[in-house]
């Protein structure tokens, strides 16, 4: 049997089992990077670890950090949760549904904690708006800034919106297998998902109210630049005007000057 295994979900995140970190890590560089399959890499990747032991007179269960892989209960459609036949591993295949139901559960708590990392990173960008526009009445960011800004909340809420999961729901997988739905809230329920997105989606709350007020804020800057155009372009157009008219005038007033000379002889 080959040692241990990893699940590949949707959003991007893989989980290893009985697998060094290295190992994990060059796996994935030899499958993945190497093949140019990756796409919207994160900036930095993120990370959990869970330790897990197998003991076949123990209940599968998690307890505290640890996940215990022992007595097994059968499933009501195992062909809709696992693939028949199975490769080979070196952990306990009848285990296969409890690892895949924790994986799952941490798969989505990485994803989730790479979202709070970009919320976090815009958030500490932006932080320099409000303290600016209190002291100063200005925004404290060029032009520039403002838009990069604007451009890197729109990408995040796009990797937010378009992710394969909510965090919220529970996986159709989990609605006719109660006992893989329990494992998969256990490690839910450890990992705080709940309460973090929760908490990240207060955040992404206050981020758009961000991005609002440096729309209109831009909206502000380019309607003070149209102004100053146009006032330049007139002034402009009246000094042309003005330089084409010179000789005109000129020839006037030496044509007015002329006869009150002659009449003064």
């Amino acid at each position: 049997p080959y040692p241990g295994e990893a699940f590949f979900f949707p959003n991007g995140c893989a989980v290893f089992w009985g697998v060094e970190e290295e190992y994990a890590r060059q796996f994935l560089y030899n499958l993945v990077r190497r093949n140019g399959v990756e796409l919207g890499r994160y900036a930095e990747e993120e990370t959990e670890e869970v330790e897990f032991v197998t003991d076949a007179s123990e209940k599968t269960r998690l307890q505290g950090d640890l996940i215990i892989l022992g007595e097994s209960f059968p499933l009501s459609s195992p062909e809709d949760v696992h693939p028949s036949p199975l490769p080979a591993s070196s952990l306990p295949e009848d285990t296969l549904p409890a690892r895949y139901a924790y994986s799952e559960a941490l798969a989505r708590s990485t994803a989730l904690s790479a979202i709070e990392t970009g919320v976090e990173e815009f958030l500490s960008g932006a932080s320099r708006l409000p303290e600016s526009l209190s002291a100063t009445g200005k925004p404290g960011l060029t032009r520039t800034e403002i838009i990069k800004k604007m451009g890197l909340l729109l990408k995040f809420r796009q990797r937010i919106f378009l992710n394969p999961q909510n965090f919220t729901d529970m996986p159709e997988v989990y609605w006719s297998e109660s006992v893989l739905e329990k494992y998969f809230k256990q490690m839910s329920e450890a990992l705080e998902i709940k309460s973090r997105t929760q908490l990240v989606n207060a955040k992404i709350t206050y981020a758009v109210e961000l991005q609002s007020v440096m729309r209109e804020l831009l909206t502000e800057a380019s309607g003070h630049r149209m102004e100053l155009i146009i006032i330049v372009l007139i002034a402009v157009e009246v000094t042309l005007a003005f330089i084409r008219e010179i000789p005109e005038i000129w020839h006037k007033i030496k044509g007015e000057a002329r006869p009150t000379e002659e009449k003064s002889h």
